[in-house]
């Protein structure tokens, strides 16, 4: 499959076996602070930083995936102009109004009845502007995932624009409840992928992407996955990181338990350098898991907790609340099961 997309000017870069994620990088590309902008491993070969190391090489690809035939593949979508929708199907409860499709209000006397999941908010869009869904489009590339989504392939038009995506680096909104955008700052799982869920599987139909319908670019437009090549985006300006605002939290930074805290949120915040394969959700897991002990130890307060917990998570992943709550939640609750009994006090 690597060799099939390669040949397609996809390029490609391997996942973890069994994994829907990048291999993990080197040692080194796993210390805290350093960048894939002055990493000289994919200069050389390596798989380090995910997508960023992908490639159409033939040599590269025969050596990757010789020596790990298990390796899955990602297809890195802004390289290979790629816009995929994804289509999720995930048992949540309703969102507002105001989220179901973005910057598009539902009346209240609108009965939302059996909608549950992204197939549904993706058709009453198209619905709304006189289209078939994606879901539905035989004219395209259509994967079916382990999960029960769907990835939906469009080739990006040849006129300049560059479409960004709505989960990992892109971090833009979502085109609807339950449907990310991937496409340049992300990668996609390429067909035949294995994970224990099961396989990335092709539908029925075309079995190459067509181009992005011009509805589905105005839409895209709208939700702001475009952005302008020429005018640089706005730099945040600078302010304390997640972990000093735990510190200022927890009531300084001299104490064993303050020390604790601010390790723990490092951890995470530190993910922010490597967009992919970081181990974002273990170390965010691991970082609940210790802050709740701090609270059970009364160390720190529960809202203090949850919400340093949260910034951290949103500097390293922008836009990705849904899937960081659940994790500092849970986290939290195991922890609190077991305090922290440090030698010092606040």
């Amino acid at each position: 499959m690597a060799r099939w997309c390669a040949s397609r000017d996809w390029p490609v870069h391997p996942l973890a076996p069994g994994r829907k994620t990048p291999v993990a990088n080197c040692s080194r590309c796993r210390r805290p602070g350093h960048r894939h902008d002055n990493c000289s491993c994919i200069a050389v070969g390596r798989w380090c930083h995910g997508f960023r190391a992908a490639t159409v090489d033939p040599g590269r690809i025969d050596k990757w995936w010789g020596r790990n035939p298990d390796l899955g593949v990602g297809v890195a979508c802004g390289a290979a102009r790629l816009v995929v929708i994804d289509v999720d199907d995930h048992p949540q409860e309703l969102p507002g109004r105001d989220r179901i499709l973005p910057g598009i209000p539902i009346p209240e006397q609108v009965d939302l009845t059996g909608l549950t999941n992204g197939f549904h908010s993706l058709a009453v869009l198209a619905a709304l502007r006189g289209a078939q869904s994606p879901a539905d489009d035989e004219a395209t590339l259509r994967v079916r995932t382990p999960s029960g989504g769907l990835h939906v392939w469009y080739r990006a038009p040849e006129d300049g624009r560059r479409w960004h995506s709505s989960v990992g680096q892109g971090g833009g909104a979502s085109l609807a409840w339950q449907v990310d955008v991937r496409a340049h700052g992300g990668y996609i799982v390429a067909p035949g992928t294995v994970t224990p869920a099961g396989t990335y599987t092709p539908l029925q139909g075309a079995k190459e992407p067509a181009l992005l319908p011009s509805w589905l670019a105005e839409e895209l437009s709208r939700t702001g996955h475009l952005r302008s090549q020429r005018v640089p985006a706005a730099k945040p300006q600078p302010g304390p990181s997640p972990a000093r605002r735990a510190v200022i939290a927890a009531g300084g930074g001299r104490d064993r338990a303050t020390r604790v805290l601010a390790s723990a949120l490092a951890e995470v915040a530190d993910c922010a350098s490597v967009p992919e394969g970081a181990g974002f959700t273990d170390k965010l897991n691991r970082a609940a898991y210790t802050v709740g002990g701090l609270v059970a130890a009364g160390y720190l307060g529960e809202a203090d907790a949850e919400r340093v917990l949260l910034e951290a998570a949103e500097f390293a992943r922008p836009g990705q609340d849904r899937r960081a709550a659940p994790i500092v939640r849970s986290g939290l609750a195991a922890g609190s099961r077991h305090p922290l009994q440090l030698r010092s006090r606040p």
